[in-house]
C-alpha cells in the first residue's frame, strides 16, 4: 500500500506504536516487566491529583469493570494506590505510587530520546509544526484534554 493511501489515523498510530514499543522495551529492561499495554493506557490517564475509576474507564474507552480489573493489577504490582477522595468521602481516587512514579521517570527519558530522533529526522521547524498541528487536533478530539 503506498504511503499516500494510508489514512491519517494509521499515520498517527504507526509512530505512536513505535514509541510505545521503545518505552515498553526500556521499562522491561529496567525491571518494570509486569505492566501491560492495557494497564499502561489506563495509567497514562491518571490525573496529577488522582482520578476516579469511572473517569479512567471513560477516558480509556473501557468498561468500569475492565478499568477496575486493570487498576487492581496495577495496585498489586505497586504502580498505583487508592486513597479517599477529599471531595467525596464515599469515592476513592487512583493515584500514582512511588514505583509508578519511577516507571514514569524512566519512560520520560525514552520519550525524550525518541523525540530527539524524530526531530533529527524531520528537522526542528517541521517538528514544531507537527507538534502544533497535533496539539490543535487533540483539542478537537480529546474531550479530556
Amino acid at each position: 500500500m503506498p504511503n499516500d493511501a494510508l489514512n491519517l489515523g494509521l499515520l498517527l498510530f504507526i509512530p505512536y506504536r513505535a514509541m510505545e514499543d521503545r518505552v515498553f522495551d526500556e521499562l522491561a529492561a529496567a525491571g518494570y516487566d509486569d505492566i501491560t499495554r492495557a494497564q499502561g493506557r489506563i495509567f497514562q490517564r491518571i490525573a496529577p491529583g488522582g482520578s476516579r475509576l469511572t473517569d479512567l474507564a471513560r477516558q480509556s474507552s473501557v468498561t468500569k469493570q475492565t478499568a477496575g480489573f486493570l487498576v487492581d493489577q496495577l495496585e498489586a504490582a505497586g504502580y498505583v494506590t487508592r486513597i479517599p477522595d477529599p471531595s467525596d468521602g464515599r469515592a476513592r481516587l487512583v493515584v500514582v505510587a512511588p514505583r509508578g512514579a519511577a516507571a514514569v521517570a524512566r519512560s520520560a527519558g525514552v520519550v525524550a530520546e525518541v523525540e530527539r530522533e524524530w526531530t533529527a529526522h524531520l528537522g526542528a521547524e517541521r517538528t514544531a509544526v507537527l507538534r502544533e498541528l497535533l496539539t490543535d487536533l487533540r483539542a478537537a478530539t480529546d474531550p479530556y484534554a
